[in-house]
């Protein structure tokens, strides 16, 4: 009579290494990959920084739709149009001193 050996088979052995890879790799790519947790915290992070870049370009679109309103031919604000034409022209008044 042949006796056998407890010791598992070289199939039962190969089985568990491809088993055991496949849940590494897996595990690694739910952590690391381009879908992954740490890409998903990234994306999350990236999300924020333009939402708050759309809130200042959208005050910046209000803020400069508002001075063209004030400078249109409906309303005209003769403040902002002297400021505009000192900025842009280099205009001063006679009873002003300049200062560089």
């Amino acid at each position: 009579m042949t006796s056998r050996s407890a010791r598992p088979s070289l199939g039962v052995w190969i089985f568990f290494t491809i088993t055991l890879s496949l849940t590494a790799y897996f595990t690694f790519a739910a952590v690391q990959g381009d879908f992954g947790l740490f890409r998903r915290a990234e994306i999350a992070v990236e999300a924020e920084k333009l939402e708050q870049e759309v809130e200042t370009l959208r005050a910046e679109v209000a803020r400069m739709e508002n001075m063209t309103l004030r400078l249109s031919d409906d309303f005209l604000d003769l403040d902002l149009l002297d400021q505009q034409a000192r900025d842009v022209l280099g205009f001063i008044r006679a009873d002003e001193i300049v200062v560089n």
